[in-house]
């Protein structure tokens, strides 16, 4: 179902590549001149992407993020920022960024894993909530629990850009994996592909959508907004290309791990802190 604010030619251009599909969108937008310039050039969009100022050079910075799952205290202060940031829809089903839970119960063998998701747990409705171990192990002793945030690894190679089938995903010289939406279709290929479930489809919108580490905000020489909003300094974001930014800091002063670094995505998200449950 086409959104009611699509114009004419932007319908007629989902509905195309819709009956396309797979490689045969790819090589229908191709010949009809659909991906974008940017997808082979990899220069800024003309609109649709927040690309900042045109003071902004993205060839100096190679942006890195980092999380201590050590120090996560599960207060969800991260996901509500996000959500009011980048206007995320508040609901259960779709976020940028959220917090997953990671607990042993003595005796058994199975790692439990739930989040702020969970209708059996706790839903996001304010940022003062937090995570609750009695919700729902009140009657069990917990051997072992911890939080984990989860978002955007903004890949190196990212499985994301590789079926678009439009050049509506991208990755950009500073190493950030924005979404156009002006070419993006809905077809949802990069969802289905992401190996660390980080992208949804914003129903509001009629598009993917997924964490970019609040790039309106760090190109402009400011955090992103849950870095910003996290009371205890688990989340840590800069520049790799700087040695004396707090994201190289923590990469270099600690044993830090990534997420599935089977799939050869090169993830750009540094974890301390996790067990080999997490992924």
């Amino acid at each position: 179902m086409m959104n009611e604010n699509s114009k004419p030619t932007e319908t007629a251009r989902r509905a195309f590549l819709t009956k396309l599909g797979g490689a045969g969108a790819v090589a229908g937008a191709v010949s009809l001149g659909i991906v974008p310039a940017l997808a082979a050039k990899n220069e800024a969009p003309a609109e649709g992407a927040s690309f900042p100022t045109k003071d902004y050079d993205w060839t100096k910075h190679k942006w890195g993020f980092g999380v201590d799952a050590t120090k996560c205290i599960g207060c969800l202060r991260c996901v509500e920022a996000c959500k009011t940031e980048n206007g995320v829809p508040h609901n259960a089903h779709q976020f940028r960024t959220w917090v997953e839970r990671y607990v042993q119960i003595e005796g058994d063998p199975e790692v439990h894993i739930d989040s702020q998701a969970d209708p059996v747990n706790i839903a996001a409705s304010g940022s003062e909530k937090e995570f609750r171990f009695a919700n729902r192990y009140k009657d069990a002793k917990v051997e072992k629990a911890f939080f984990v945030p989860k978002l955007c690894n903004q890949c190196t190679h990212p499985s994301c850009v590789q079926v678009c089938p439009t050049g509506a995903t991208y990755r950009t010289k500073d190493g950030v994996v924005l979404i156009d939406p002006t070419y993006c279709i809905g077809c949802r290929y990069c969802v289905q592909a992401c190996p660390y479930g980080v992208r949804y489809f914003n129903e509001d919108k009629g598009i993917a959508d997924k964490c970019n580490w609040c790039y309106h905000r760090i190109t402009k020489g400011m955090n992103p907004a849950c870095v910003e909003a996290c009371p205890v300094g688990a989340r840590i974001f800069g520049d790799q290309n700087d040695r004396e930014s707090p994201v190289s800091l923590f990469i270099r002063n600690n044993r830090v791990n990534v997420l599935r670094p089977d799939t050869g995505n090169a993830p750009n998200v540094f974890y301390v802190g996790i067990d080999k449950e997490v992924n």
